[in-house]
């Protein structure tokens, strides 16, 4: 009976993971180790020792049935304790500092703990021997390329102890390893996170040094031509969600060796990959300076929503409507940015790029306006402003009109509602406003069959029914269709949001206050635009401060060998599109 119970308090230990001794193998496969040693839960290896089932074991077992409970109290302990900020605390935590180790088994444990081997499906730790000696492949099943990682394998398998040599980090780095971009590590920390990015690290028994391997292909789109920016001629690409082939879009079209592309990490825990990218003889290397160092001073868990939460962290803006940045998705107008001397910033994950400095003229144009002639890109280029003005000062304008008809002149009579409706008029715009807003989000999770119907339900049944009802005026509906047109042709989406804010501002002020609400509303608007700056640069240039010949250059399309000079806003370092020489062979 004594026996019996032995043995039944002994299976419990089993169960719970204490006990040592035959599911050490079992345990260490859900570990994602190999079968070669086994493991108990806390990482310690095992030999599989005698299994004859004698009393004094069995006795000897029992006794220790209590002690053998508390190095798995203790290791759970510990990783209750962990309060890590960072990878390289976690790792300093779990081994006592953050160089590679030595023992393939101490690097297991350490990662097991770290960076979850294991518990999580994805990362594959592959124990192997060549050539006499034991490696460890360590790399994210998702990220990893499948072809490469085999051919380096099967190269590795033809080695035998005589090809070692006696520094055999040495042979496998230069010799035995058929791969292009590799580079060596000496830290885990650092290996962890050229790993969680997409490489792959080798580890060698005895070495205390990582050889890491450039094997990422992550999983990505074809560059098709953005939606917001299409044009009637033009390429086709965009920008897609991986940043390795966006800077790779740019480069096919900037080929000089002037062009650098800096890499910065964001975020403790995503560490997400972001890019500046310059010509280094054009721009302005206080302006470079001055978004480096923003960077480098971002102290966030991370920035997942990619693009839009860095320009928040890097530029500001509280909350000021009007964006501060360009955000653009064509690589052409990316190039043309670059070639005028701004600073680009690429963010992994997100097919927008930023553009800065930039201007509120800036963001009025189009790519549209340069694919056609200058007199028909100056044409395309005035059509876009009127929509713009139209979607800003159309309804304040008419609403004054109508509360003050005196201020009409002969040749507007017309305007006005011809009868009134049950609603007031200011209660109308805010409604109809409304009504646009929730059109335009859920155009926008409609499925693409379903768009046409809501277009008619909205225009038909929700329009016409309520002008027919008397509870709205035609013309309120005309303008607010004309307005709303005009901030759809608005080149920049987050600029049409912000001149939407300000006419409802307008329409406001205009209702409580009349002609000094307008008067007063369109004056702080102006000083909003004035004050506010784009990393140092004046919002309204060339307006305020007024340049005459960058003025003409906004109002009128140039032809391409009549724009000698770069904008002067971006202070660059060379300042000349075309060299002296060239002028004059022009002018002959």
């Amino acid at each position: 009976m004594f026996g019996d119970d032995e043995e039944s308090e002994e299976e419990e230990q089993n169960t719970s993971g204490a006990d040592k001794g035959e599911e050490g193998s079992s345990r260490q496969a859900q570990s994602g180790g190999s079968a070669s040693n086994d493991t108990d839960k806390s990482g310690a290896p095992q030999k599989a020792g005698d299994q004859s089932g004698s009393k004094a074991k069995k006795a000897k077992s029992s006794q220790g049935a209590d002690s053998a409970g508390k190095p798995k109290d203790l290791l759970q302990q510990k990783r209750d304790n962990e309060r890590s900020d960072s990878l390289e605390e976690s790792i300093k935590y779990w081994q006592g500092n953050d160089k590679v180790s030595t023992n393939l088994e101490d690097t297991k444990k350490t990662l097991t703990e770290v960076m979850g081997l294991g518990s999580s499906f994805d990362i594959v730790f592959r124990e192997m021997s060549f050539g006499g000696r034991r490696v460890a492949l360590l790399c994210i099943s998702g990220f990893a390329k499948d072809t490469i990682i085999d051919e380096i394998l099967k190269r590795l398998t033809y080695l035998t102890p005589d090809n070692i040599s006696t520094d055999v980090f040495a042979s496998f780095m230069s010799e035995y390893i058929p791969h292009v971009q590799v580079e060596k590590g000496e830290l885990l920390s650092e290996s962890i996170n050229k790993v969680l990015s997409g490489m792959s690290v080798f580890f060698i028994e005895g070495e205390s040094q990582v050889i890491i391997m450039d094997t990422r292909s992550y999983p990505s789109r074809s560059p098709d031509e953005p939606s917001i920016e299409r044009v009637v001629r033009g390429a086709r690409d965009g920008f897609t969600e991986t940043l390795l082939s966006n800077v790779a879009l740019v480069r096919r079209r900037i080929r000089d060796p002037g062009l650098k592309y800096e890499m910065h990490q964001i975020g403790r825990r995503t560490r997400t990959d972001v890019c500046v990218a310059y010509i280094d003889d054009i721009v302005d290397k206080t302006q470079v300076q001055a978004v480096t160092d923003k960077l480098k001073s971002v102290d966030i868990d991370g920035i997942p929503l990619a693009d839009k939460q860095l320009e928040e962290a890097i530029v500001g803006g509280g909350w000021n409507p009007y964006p501060l940045v360009r955000y653009s998705e064509r690589p052409d107008i990316v190039a043309s940015h670059l070639l005028e001397g701004r600073v680009v910033v690429f963010v992994d994950t997100s097919p927008s790029v930023m553009v800065l400095p930039t201007t509120f003229f800036d963001l009025c144009q189009h790519a549209e306006e340069n694919r056609q002639t200058p007199f028909m890109g100056s044409y395309l280029r005035w059509v876009r402003f009127i929509g713009i003005f139209a979607s800003m000062f159309l309804l304040p304008l008419w609403m004054l009109l109508v509360l003050h008809p005196e201020l009409k002149p002969a040749m507007l009579d017309f305007i006005g509602p011809q009868k009134t409706a049950k609603i007031p008029l200011i209660a109308q715009f805010l409604i109809v406003e409304l009504g646009v807003d929730l059109l335009r989000m859920a155009a926008v999770h409609t499925p693409t069959p379903l768009g046409s119907a809501m277009g008619l339900i909205a225009a038909i049944l929700v329009g016409d029914i309520a002008v027919q009802t008397g509870l709205f005026v035609n013309e309120v509906v005309l303008y607010m269709a004309v307005a709303s047109i005009g901030m759809f042709a608005t080149p920049s989406y987050e600029l049409g949001l912000a001149n939407r804010i300000v006419r409802l501002a307008l329409l406001l002020a205009v209702a409580a206050f009349q002609i000094p609400g307008f008067m007063i509303g369109t004056t702080l608007l102006v000083v909003l635009l004035t004050t506010h700056r784009s990393y140092n640069s004046s919002y309204l240039w060339p307006f305020i401060p007024f340049n005459a010949k960058a003025m003409g250059e906004i109002l009128l399309r140039q032809p391409v060998l009549n724009s000698k000079t770069r904008p002067s806003f971006n202070k660059t370092r060379d300042n000349t599109r075309m060299p002296p020489k060239q002028e004059k062979e022009h002018k002959s």
